[in-house]
């Protein structure tokens, strides 16, 4: 059985949200209170949250914040505020889907569902990618160990996890605002310009000739992508 924590203040769609939910096969924990739902949500016990923005304690804004570090699981943010930057915010600080009330009982266990079998989906083809290989280069996700040509070389991790990016989606171009999102999320916002010197650096360590790469490229007027 799937476990649910809903924080949120108001009793009455709490009760709602927690009695369709039940309903539908889920277990339903309700925190009222932001400060302890971030405690309850570091526990580890939950597959799923739906976080309210204005809470007493803490907002739900920090929370998914501090949640993002700490755990991998989908976040839906349920909220009155209804503004794009409001969206924006939730979005870049790691939430995974942002709701809108007044909303429809049906349509938010339905969009749970959906973010469950997506995560779950996710999940077995990061387990299938645990190590990738790729014109000499393999990089191995869980020990954080990349080899080029044979050789181990070592990398920060923030590298390390554009690289990996890159090379999961190869041939594919991104920008520099859409690697900041995946990578860095908001915290970066408006500072894009490090992730040229991020990508030399990658050059330096995995490409023979770092002035003429020939797998880190450069589309000018685009971004960037990993060519295999």
């Amino acid at each position: 059985m799937k476990k649910i924590l809903i924080i949120e203040d108001d009793d009455d769609i709490a009760s709602i949200e927690k009695d369709y939910l039940e309903v539908s096969g889920y277990e339903v924990h309700v925190e009222e209170n932001g400060t302890m739902g971030l405690q309850e949500a570091l526990t580890g016990e939950y597959d799923l949250i739906l976080l309210d923005v204005m809470l007493p304690g803490m907002d739900g804004f920090q929370i998914v914040r501090k949640l993002r570090d700490k755990i991998d699981i989908p976040i839906m943010m349920v909220t009155a505020r209804r503004t794009d930057i409001d969206k924006i915010r939730g979005l870049g600080f790691g939430a995974d889907e942002y709701i809108e009330k007044p909303f429809s009982p049906g349509v938010l266990v339905a969009r749970v569902k959906a973010q469950l079998a997506q995560y779950e989906r996710l999940k077995g083809k990061k387990e299938d990618k645990k190590k990738i290989s790729i014109s000499g280069i393999t990089l191995e996700s869980d020990t954080h160990r990349i080899y080029v040509r044979g050789e181990e070389k070592e990398l920060p991790n923030k590298e390390f996890q554009l690289l990996e990016f890159l090379m999961v989606h190869a041939d594919m171009v991104y920008s520099r605002e859409a690697l900041y999102t995946k990578i860095w999320s908001m915290d970066s916002l408006g500072n894009t310009a490090t992730i040229p010197v991020h990508i030399n650096r990658l050059r330096e360590a995995v490409e023979e000739d770092p002035a003429n790469p020939k797998h880190i490229l450069t589309i000018w007027g685009v971004g960037y992508k990993f060519k295999p």
